[in-house]
């Protein structure tokens, strides 16, 4: 194969690892972003449910003539409203631990970039 040959496949080469760091940076990024809306997605459904007690509680205190449907109805109201500071507290908790480790992250594509350039400079490839 003609050395032209061999120096052009050498660079597609580095410019193919160069885009896979890049790439594995970007899905890392991306599944940041997955656990953010996660963390979200459970904040909204532990509200839909302290709302649906809080509700369900209000309504079988209003609209009972019963007083076990009363009962009924004042202990599913605080344990709506404990439910839904509960849901806020672990959402705050989750969020915070989220962004602790985001600001551990370090992009690496460049570190590695320049060290495959540094290792590909100390000795002559044979492929």
């Amino acid at each position: 194969m003609p050395y032209q040959e061999q120096e052009e496949i050498e660079k597609l080469k580095k410019k193919l690892k160069q885009q896979e760091k890049k790439n594995s940076e970007i899905r890392d990024q991306m599944a940041i972003q997955r656990t953010i809306f996660a963390n979200e997605r459970t904040l909204m459904a532990y509200m839909r449910t302290a709302i649906a007690l809080l509700g369900g509680g209000f309504a079988a205190v209003k609209l009972s003539q019963d007083l076990y449907m009363e009962i009924i109805g004042l202990i599913l109201m605080p344990a709506g409203l404990l439910l839904a500071i509960y849901s806020l507290y672990r959402y705050v908790q989750k969020q915070k631990l989220i962004e602790r480790q985001r600001e551990d992250y370090a992009h690496t594509s460049h570190h590695h970039a320049a060290l495959h350039e540094k290792e590909t400079s100390s000795y002559e490839s044979t492929d």
